[in-house]
């Protein structure tokens, strides 16, 4: 899913939001979990690209806040 200013990217568990106006662009992401955040890739999350719990990990080290996370099983369906 896409809005403006943020993207969503999911593995059906866990959807991961990054929000691009609020990116500091750290490398935090990538250079910890690179089989997930590849920004030489398009598009530039690969939620194959490891397990939930480790990329919920990952997120939560994120310094800006630019990503964030929410599961799946949680979110209230409208």
């Amino acid at each position: 899913m896409t809005t403006s200013g943020h993207r969503e990217y999911t593995n059906g568990e866990v959807t991961i939001v990054w929000k691009s106006d609020v990116c500091k662009h750290s490398t935090n992401c990538w250079k910890s979990l690179p089989a997930v955040f590849n920004p030489q890739k398009r598009p530039w999350v690969d939620m194959q690209g490891a397990a939930t719990l480790a990329i919920i990990e990952q997120v939560e080290k994120c310094p800006s806040g630019a990503l964030s996370y929410y599961m799946n099983s949680e979110r209230q369906k409208p």
